[in-house]
């Protein structure tokens, strides 16, 4: 995947000193139920952390610093199609938070995660997927979440419910009569050239 890097972290990154940091924003569904566009911003209903302290701002989004309670697994970038993941933990959190993780419908909300130095304001995203499964640990007063990360390839790799059926089409497509005939033409004797 080909990104654009700011000028202005490639050459800090050239520096002897450098203070990266990982942003992570999870896009949740709207309080009423409703996705968030492909944008993402559909309703804002967002988590955003940084594993550093204080606040920051990127992209207009405040995101929350959490200093080393934030981990993220290895990134893998590949040249192929190949369908990668990533794990991102949360330790120390307390339990009224784990159970409200608990509550939450993660699975299929987007993910993206970027890449950026203290000292500058520009950031890359260095991944992007949707969110897949939740391990909790949970202990007597604090606990961790991590959730596994999809690549959005993942999709290319599972197989479509859809089937070729009046009953299938109409349930996505109600009214449209495309395949109402499928089933009387499928043994009908045709002759051609009469």
């Amino acid at each position: 995947m080909s990104r654009t890097i700011p000028a202005g972290i490639l050459t800090a990154l050239a520096q002897p000193n450098v203070e990266p940091f990982y942003a992570v924003e999870f896009l949740f569904d709207d309080t009423d139920g409703t996705r968030h566009d492909e944008a993402g911003y559909a309703g804002n209903r967002a988590i955003r952390f940084f594993t550093g302290y204080g606040t920051r701002t990127i992209g207009g989004e405040v995101y929350t610093g959490s200093g080393t309670l934030l981990s993220i697994g290895q990134m893998e970038e590949v040249s192929d199609l190949g369908a990668r993941a990533t794990t991102i933990t949360l330790s120390s959190i307390p339990a009224s938070i784990i159970s409200l993780a608990l509550q939450e419908p993660y699975q299929r909300r987007k993910c993206r995660i970027y890449f950026g130095l203290l000292n500058q304001s520009g950031v890359v995203e260095v991944f992007s997927g949707l969110l897949n499964k939740m391990t909790i640990e949970d202990a007597s007063e604090t606990g961790s979440i991590s959730v596994l990360v999809d690549s959005k390839l993942v999709e290319l790799e599972k197989a479509s419910n859809y089937r070729y059926t009046s009953e299938s089409h109409k349930s996505r497509h109600s009214g449209d009569t495309f395949f109402d005939f499928v089933t009387a033409i499928q043994d009908a004797d045709l002759r051609w050239g009469r």
